[in-house]
């Protein structure tokens, strides 16, 4: 079990230090299937090794200069009312029904990346405009930008809700709405994208906790370990791999686990 609890964990640090998200996905179905534990348990377990994994390579991604701090940190508080409300819904629904809705997630997320890859739009080198263009100015005249500031209101909170609720950090989220909203450019939004997970993932988890949900500390914190080093790793790769490849080879990944739990959690359903 700890074999694969550490197998586990370095895959996922290295899909959040590579791709700034997708981490979680991998570690719910393998506590559940691998290790045994409930559905609840183990979305709890994930948002705690998705969080200090998801700090560890914020961490490395700062110190290559591809983190904004300021921002990450708005992102991430304003999303924080919506991972916890996400948590409190997620203790009182049923377990299969849980794993059903993270199954048709994995479905979604995978289907989004893989048609990205068909289409040829993902193109991490291409410049962003306007990347140091702020939501609102206080100097020398207050303005707002009111429309990109609900945009970013509205996709923050959307991310703390799916973090609380399925126990994923939320970085397939995050990191298309740090370029579509703040116009980072990609390595940037992939660096601030673990920052908004890591402070999302506290919030949902510390509200879980209160719920009086069990966590295995043995297994997840030798997930946690393995992941901090998988994120580690993932950062040296996100600067010399392609992420295009990466990104095509999680995606197949997701859909398999999707289709596996899927077809564990839909006949008690039915």
């Amino acid at each position: 079990m700890l074999f694969v609890a550490v197998v586990a964990g370095v895959l996922i640090g290295l899909s959040l230090g590579a791709l700034g998200g997708g981490g979680s996905i991998i570690a719910v179905p393998v506590l559940v299937y691998l290790l045994g534990q409930t559905p609840v348990a183990a979305t709890t377990g994930s948002l705690l090794i998705v969080g200090i994994s998801s700090l560890t390579g914020a961490y490395a991604a700062w110190r290559q200069q591809n983190v904004y701090v300021a921002r990450g940190l708005v992102f991430g508080l304003v999303g924080v009312a919506g991972a916890a409300l996400g948590a409190t819904w997620s203790v009182a629904v049923d377990p299969d029904v849980l794993l059903a809705a993270f199954a048709g997630l994995m479905l979604v997320v995978a289907g989004v990346m893989l048609a990205k890859q068909l289409r040829g739009r993902s193109d991490p080198d291409r410049p962003v405009a306007h990347v140091d263009d702020p939501i609102i100015t206080v100097s020398p005249t207050f303005a707002c930008n009111c429309p990109r500031a609900l945009k970013v209101v509205v996709t923050a909170l959307v991310v703390g809700v799916t973090t609380g609720f399925f126990g994923v950090g939320g970085g397939f989220l995050v990191v298309p709405a740090l370029v579509l909203a703040l116009s980072l450019p990609m390595p940037i939004a992939v660096g601030t994208s673990l920052l908004v997970i890591s402070v999302n993932s506290a919030a949902a988890f510390v509200v879980r906790i209160s719920h009086g949900v069990a966590v295995d500390w043995l297994v997840v914190g030798a997930l946690t370990v393995a992941a901090v080093a998988g994120s580690l790793l993932g950062a040296r790769l996100a600067s010399r791999v392609q992420p295009r490849a990466l990104s095509l080879a999680f995606s197949i990944l997701l859909l398999v686990v999707a289709g596996y739990t899927a077809w564990q959690s839909l006949p008690a359903l039915i």
